[in-house]
């Protein structure tokens, strides 16, 4: 272990929150010879969520997802943490259960283990209090330190409050409290010869009514508003429905198993952030005059208007993925796959990322944080975890495995360059830098990487950029450990 930077009775570093993100944070630090102070409010406050004073504690599933390498970005995502030393790993790994190729944990012993090694560590300082606000007049402790606020979704009324306030006008740059989050597919998935490309409203006149002309069973609107901007720039893919199509699709939503919702999350409904079958259960055609509304597009097929139709928008300049637009779902991922795979053109769709409607304050990171995720209105500031927009356990430990090694080096006088995007953990870190329209959480995956130059067949596609990606991020390596 490198020799200490500082006394642990007087570390430099204050990490806010003792989840996945601020304990590898922490850890790292701690790994790279620099003290920090280590705030957790539990078990002085519990969030709606928690229900254990340990650290690390895992709310929903018990599950880091794929350990597979070669064919899904997490597992890559996995093998790069795995290198560069990450303690999250390391304990999921010691306290793993059978999971076929997936990682899961014994949620109990993970926890129990996470914070032993906490406690064990001499170089940090835990304190078992809340943090409400990053003024350091409020909260003198911060004052003259770096601070990292890695305190989760379910981060409190009052520091989201103080973090606010630091970032500015919410319109423009500010935090998002419910999270509508979509599927995204591949686009090699889908199938081109019933999707087309096209914005809402061609250039050859109105559409000719819908394709089966029976009566509409509710009236339609008297007026159509204008399309969106983003709906005429040719970043989405359009999925046409019939009738007898739509109304599977309807009742198969209806009849979907859906994810329980926790007490907290109850209220999600009430700020216009509706899962698309919470939608449907309003009425047959209501989803028709919502995110599934064919005005102003034709079917190439038929040269009509469709009965209904899906967007899918691009979700990077590559267009290799494509977001479920108006899709955000509380289904489980089991009913996603069966459920959504009944749109035409989809039937074979490779999910990359599900999707998930629930509680999420996270910040539209490109326009808030600088490439070292500091707050570009206060630089002392970082981010880390799911409150920068990353998604999952996985990619939250990666986060606060990234800041830990960045401010570790910057304690030495030493700036670490930020891995590649064409590895895992430079692909998600790009994600968080990339302007966005709509911004939104995102897992990992190989979509967030840049294309390959070279054609692939979709069977051999992930296998090249896997080989890539781990030849880019030993060339990194090499280069950060010289």
């Amino acid at each position: 272990m490198p020799p200490r930077i500082d006394a642990p009775s007087a570390p430099r570093i204050a990490v806010v929150g003792g989840g996945l993100a601020g304990c590898e944070c922490a850890l790292t630090l701690a790994r790279a010879g620099v003290a920090c102070v280590l705030y957790e409010q539990k078990p002085t406050i519990f969030s709606p969520a928690h229900a254990s004073p340990l650290l690390g504690e895992l709310v929903c599933s018990n599950s880091f997802r794929s350990n597979d390498a070669e064919t899904s970005g997490v597992g890559l995502l996995k093998q790069e943490m795995r290198d560069l030393g990450s303690a999250v790993m390391a304990v999921a790994d010691a306290v793993s259960v059978p999971a076929g190729k997936a990682l899961a944990v014994d949620r109990e012993r993970f926890a129990a283990e996470l914070t032993c090694r906490i406690e064990a560590e001499p170089l940090i300082r835990l304190v078992r209090r809340p943090v409400n606000s990053l003024d350091p007049a409020e909260e003198p402790e911060l004052a003259g330190r770096t601070v990292v606020v890695a305190a989760g979704p379910l981060a409190s009324e009052a520091l989201v409050a103080s973090l606010r306030k630091h970032i500015g006008d919410e319109a423009d740059a500010g935090l998002y409290f419910y999270d509508a989050i979509a599927p995204i597919v591949s686009a090699e998935s889908v199938d081109m010869g019933v999707a087309f490309r096209g914005s809402r409203y061609g250039n050859d006149g109105p559409p000719p009514p819908y394709a089966d002309d029976a009566p509409l069973a509710t009236p339609a609107p008297a007026a159509v508003s204008a399309p969106a901007p983003d709906e005429q720039t040719g970043d989405y893919l359009n999925c046409p429905m019939t009738r007898p199509e739509y109304e599977a699709f309807y009742q198969a939503l209806l009849a979907a198993d859906k994810v329980p919702a926790h007490d907290f999350e109850r209220e999600i409904h009430f700020e216009g952030c509706m899962p698309i079958e919470a939608l449907a259960e309003r009425g047959e055609r209501t989803l028709t005059f919502g995110p599934l509304k064919p005005v102003g597009f034709t079917d190439p097929r038929t040269g009509r208007r469709p009965y209904a139709l899906v967007q899918l928008r691009a979700e990077n300049a590559a267009r290799s993925a494509y977001n479920l637009v108006g899709c955000q779902t509380k289904m489980t991922y089991a009913a996603q796959a069966r459920v959504f795979r009944l749109i035409p053109g989809l039937e074979r769709a490779e999910f990359l990322r599900f999707g998930s409607v629930h509680r999420n304050t996270y910040v539209n990171a490109p326009t808030c944080l600088n490439i070292d995720l500091s707050l570009k209105s206060r630089p002392t500031v970082h981010l880390a975890g799911q409150i920068t927009g990353v998604e999952g356990y996985v990619e939250s430990a990666a986060c606060g495995l990234w800041l830990g090694l960045l401010l570790g080096g910057r304690a030495r006088n030493a700036e670490l360059a930020p891995p590649p995007p064409d590895t895992a953990l430079g692909a998600l870190l790009r994600h968080l830098r990339t302007p966005a329209k709509h911004f939104q959480p995102s897992n990992v995956h190989f979509g967030l990487m840049p294309e390959l130059e070279e054609k692939h067949p979709k069977k051999s596609r992930k296998a090249a950029l896997a080989a890539r990606a781990r030849r880019s991020f030993a060339a990194w390596r090499g280069k950060t450990t010289t």
